[in-house]
């Protein structure tokens, strides 16, 4: 490889496809070429069980690319894993991630790069087109603009962003999805450009069914309770467990009313008053613990920034 660092890194995951790798380094190269592009590839084999890995060097030296780096999980640990894995390999100013399906141009990789050179600090791709999966994709990015007020359309497509605002990121599992979602709300500048959507050519897609539908929705309100609450997790907790009090405390009157008022005596409402309260009592109890965890969170956070040359 190169001793020059290259001014662009192109991290791609992929998890079995192997008859992809030859078209995808040949397009990447003559990509390259053509636009005088200083990039590497930095491809990384989530646990394929095809010969991704194998291919993918040959595919590289028969495309005559240099800056290729190639590393493998022993097993599928998932796209957001594999993006954070290359991302630590990656030595350019500016990442962009690439799905090794082709389902992209490599020819809109310039571009994402010429919108990053105008100061953005993200910028997100938007599918244009017909695509098989257009309506449910709709309806997901509909509800992450109108919860999160990002002003992007497509948060699950091509992306390009400088080095630095990966680094500055907590990403799950799966939360390669709410990147864009994330780097908003640590106040970057975002930009968008339309990209036309291509039929995958090799293989079969990965990311697909009705189970995928169900966990994207449970992970948009996991991100949601960390953005709002995962500060001031008491906001939460202390306001439910409030409620919780509150409720059990007007229960409690009412009992006494019918008792005392009426000489009508219900057991299970009396029950229900201690009910409420202990779960009030707990919940705020828990509020306070989680309160203390996102205190040594920060701290931790403020340490690592503070060893970062």
């Amino acid at each position: 490889m190169k001793d020059e660092s290259p001014r662009v890194s192109v991290i791609v995951p992929a998890y079995d496809e192997a008859e992809n790798m030859p078209e995808l380094f040949s397009e990447l190269a003559a990509t390259f070429r053509a636009h005088e592009l200083s990039a590497e590839v930095v491809l990384v084999d989530d646990g394929s069980g095809d010969g991704t890995t194998e291919a993918a060097r040959a595919a590289a030296a028969s495309a005559g690319l240099d800056a290729v780096v190639v590393l493998r999980h022993r097993a599928n640990r998932g796209k957001t894993e594999a993006m954070l894995t290359a991302s630590e390999a990656a030595r350019g100013e500016y990442l962009v991630l690439f799905d090794a399906d082709l389902q992209h141009s490599t020819e809109e990789i310039p571009r994402f790069v010429a919108m990053l050179d105008e100061g953005y600090d993200l910028v997100a791709g938007r599918k244009v087109g017909r695509y098989k999966k257009r309506f449910v994709s709709s309806i997901y990015n509909g509800l992450a603009r109108a919860i999160f007020r990002v002003p992007v359309r497509d948060l699950n497509s091509m992306k390009a962003f400088h080095a630095d605002v990966l680094a500055g990121l907590t990403l799950r599992h799966d939360w390669h999805r709410y990147l864009v979602v994330l780097a908003h709300a640590q106040g970057y500048r975002l930009g968008e450009l339309d990209i036309e959507l291509h039929p995958r050519r090799h293989g079969e897609a990965k990311f697909s069914g009705r189970r995928r539908i169900m966990v994207g929705m449970l992970d948009l309100v996991s991100v949601w309770f960390q953005l709002v609450f995962g500060r001031k997790p008491l906001l939460f907790f202390g306001t439910s467990g409030l409620a919780l009090i509150a409720t059990g405390g007007l229960t409690g009157i009412v009992a006494l009313v019918l008792r005392f008022g009426f000489g009508l005596g219900f057991r299970p409402l009396l029950t229900l008053v201690v009910l409420l309260v202990v779960a009030g009592l707990l919940l705020f109890v828990l509020g306070f613990l989680a309160e203390m965890m996102a205190q040594l969170r920060d701290e931790l956070e403020e340490m690592k920034r503070d060893r970062r040359p």
